[in-house]
């Protein structure tokens, strides 16, 4: 928002920025958020595996991208954010 308010909205610069800024928001919600639904599946396969006592246990971080609101809310904050400080 903040390249299309300094350049334009019609420059190579803003869609070169929108272009970054929907993938990084794609990535954050849906291959990230992925990856945390398949370390809460391995966990719990690692912990039944533990109890038998064939391993140690190291958990995996569950807590990995995030959900469409969240996104949706970062975005409108992007855009508030760049609309308050131009």
């Amino acid at each position: 928002m903040a390249i299309g308010l300094e350049y334009g909205f019609n420059t190579a610069y803003f869609a070169l920025a929108a272009s970054f800024a929907i993938v990084v928001m794609f990535d954050a919600q849906g291959v990230r958020r992925a990856t945390g639904k398949q370390a809460r599946i391995l966990n719990k396969i690692t912990e039944d595996i533990y109890w038998q006592g064939r391993i140690d246990e190291v958990r995996l971080r569950e807590l990995v991208g995030h959900t469409p609101f969240e996104v949706i809310v970062g975005f409108l904050l992007g855009v508030t954010i760049a609309f308050l400080s131009y």
